[in-house]
């Protein structure tokens, strides 16, 4: 039974009736952390869990929660057709040019591997969706089954957990399949109030919910408001000193305290354009510092997963300015996103990460950003029908700009008014005809997933021709870093001569990303970090028990 203070859920250890040495201590509480924590743990570790923030989850616990994993056992039971060798021709085109062939080699082998220990093992339960890769054009893509949605988790048998985990940034109580078939239009209330009633969570925080209740049935000790001050190596290990006064031991460490997005010093000094971070603000880097001070080396320090977002005014998390993705909004058809000489600059139905990398374009004649500032413009059907940035169809919230027409709205914005208006006349007549002839949006199955099904021909393409007209500001953002730290193929982290650090491990987004800076589907990001979470919690295992047997062995022959 675990420990408490009057003041801490259940679940949870207090700081002060830790025990001081663990087999494997995990700093940060997301999918990668607690993956590891329970793969480590089913082979009989005695496991900790330090979480920096008051609540556990991270990022992960705050987003949608999909998971890529190509040729996953779960899609082929619900008939979807895939293999090891489609997937490996799919990650060869999509981001063979930074991955290694024994890289992707190991991503699709380890991935499969995670998928079935999670569905097998633990209270994660994984559904295969029906969307496409993102890239159908490439060898070896699949039209659905690679990007695995969470069921909704009810923690009712855990008392506490439910107030433990970090609450969703604006997401709704929806499973993502859920919300896909609602085409861009609002959930039904009642089933929101009865969920948020009941405690049950959905997307990411089903799937961290459904973890840390795995890790409890293992024994594993979890902890909050317990930031780690400081990391050294010793002759057994490694000493962790938490909140500058406990001072725990451990054979091993597994960082997995996620990227630096949330740190403007880090941001300044690694990435190339300024974004607008949306996840857990508890990401500011500290364990990238810690493990660089004893020693580590990094990869892709100015990689993220990117996304364009919008930024309400009046919206917090965790007391900071956050933002919402945009690329539903600027999928459904009634609109399009310009920059500020009133042009088109993308197919705004492309994958969020690839329309990310857009905005950081840099002007040839002024060095200037050549698409940021942007607006997502649109007319008053679309503002009729769908929610912007979480705004009740219909209703014009304050931050939401508007004029009668066309020339009047790109002066309020400070907007070309004439190329605005050619992009909306050029855009008008390709939309009618259901053909993008300027950037093919909506031509693939990729594009039209997210776009209104009802809207025929093309679900991405309808006119701009009802006034008045409405615009929101689109910037560049980041569900997270996905630059860190240098890893082995068992997530052991590199020293700069290219060797382990022995006992030292990393996964999630403080280590660089499997993809090299690619996004091959949705879910890339959590494929990432649960299969690296897995391979360290795997290799632990496998320590942990060979040390076992070591121990048994010289026991037995002292008798």
């Amino acid at each position: 039974m675990t420990t408490t203070t009057d003041s801490t859920p259940a679940v949870l250890s207090a700081l002060d009736n830790l025990e001081t040495t663990y087999d494997v201590i995990v700093i940060g509480s997301g999918a990668a952390g607690l993956t590891a924590a329970v793969r480590a743990a089913e082979a009989g570790a005695r496991v900790l869990v330090l979480e920096k923030a008051s609540k556990l989850g991270g990022t992960s616990a705050a987003g949608g929660g999909v998971i890529w994993a190509p040729n996953n056992h779960l899609a082929r039971q619900a008939g979807f057709e895939d293999s090891a060798r489609a997937a490996t021709k799919y990650l060869q085109a999509a981001a063979g040019q930074a991955m290694s062939a024994q890289d992707i080699d190991w991503f699709v082998r380890t991935s499969g591997q995670a998928v079935r220990f999670l569905d097998e093992k633990t209270q994660v339960k994984l559904v295969p969706l029906g969307r496409p890769d993102y890239h159908m054009e490439w060898d070896g893509a699949a039209p659905g089954g690679r990007s695995l949605d969470n069921l909704p988790f009810a923690s009712t048998d855990y008392p506490g957990l439910a107030q433990a985990l970090r609450p969703p940034t604006y997401f709704p109580l929806l499973s993502m399949s859920e919300r896909d078939e609602l085409n861009g239009r609002t959930p039904e209330p009642a089933l929101l109030e009865q969920r948020a009633q009941s405690g049950v969570r959905t997307m990411g925080g089903a799937l961290v919910g459904s973890l840390a209740a795995s890790a409890l049935d293992r024994g594993v000790h979890l902890a909050a408001d317990a930031e780690v001050s400081d990391l050294s190596q010793t002759d057994q290990g490694w000493r962790i000193e938490v909140a500058g006064k406990n001072q725990l031991s451990a054979r091993s460490v597994v960082i997995a305290s996620g990227g630096f997005e949330w740190n403007p010093r880090l941001r300044q000094a690694y990435l190339s354009f300024e974004v607008t971070p949306i996840g857990a603000p508890s990401n500011e880097g500290d364990g990238l510092e810690l493990a660089l001070a004893v020693g580590a080396t990094v990869n892709d320090m100015t990689a993220i997963w990117g996304v364009p977002v919008i930024s309400v005014p009046s919206i917090s998390y965790d007391g900071k300015p956050t933002g919402r993705m945009a690329n539903v909004e600027m999928t459904l058809p009634g609109s399009i996103t310009v920059n500020s000489s009133g042009a088109r600059f993308v197919n705004e139905a492309l994958n969020y990460h690839d329309v990310c990398r857009v905005f950081g374009n840099t002007d040839p004649l002024s060095s200037t950003l050549q698409n940021s500032p942007a607006w997502l413009v649109f007319d008053s059907e679309y503002f009729r029908k769908y929610p912007v940035a979480g705004s009740t169809p219909g209703v014009k919230p304050q931050w939401m700009s508007s004029a009668p027409t066309l020339p009047d709205l790109a002066r309020n914005l400070g907007i070309d008014a004439q190329g605005l208006q050619r992009s909306v006349e050029r855009f008008n007549v390709d939309a009618r005809a259901g053909v993008d002839t300027e950037f093919g949006r909506g031509a693939s199955e990729q594009d039209r997933h997210l776009g209104d099904a009802l809207n025929q021909p093309n679900p991405c393409l309808a006119p701009l021709e009802h006034g008045p007209y409405y615009a929101v500001p689109i910037h560049a953002g980041v569900l997270g870093t996905s630059g860190g730290l240098a890893t082995t193929e068992h997530a052991q982290v590199l020293d700069r001569h290219g060797h382990p650090i022995t006992g030292l491990y990393a996964a999630g987004n403080v280590s660089a990303g499997v993809f090299r800076n690619n996004y091959p589907g949705g879910g890339a990001t959590l494929g990432s970090a649960v299969t690296r979470g897995y391979a360290a919690g795997s290799h632990l295992a496998e320590v942990f028990l060979a040390t076992q047997a070591t121990a048994d062995a010289a026991l037995e022959a002292s008798k």
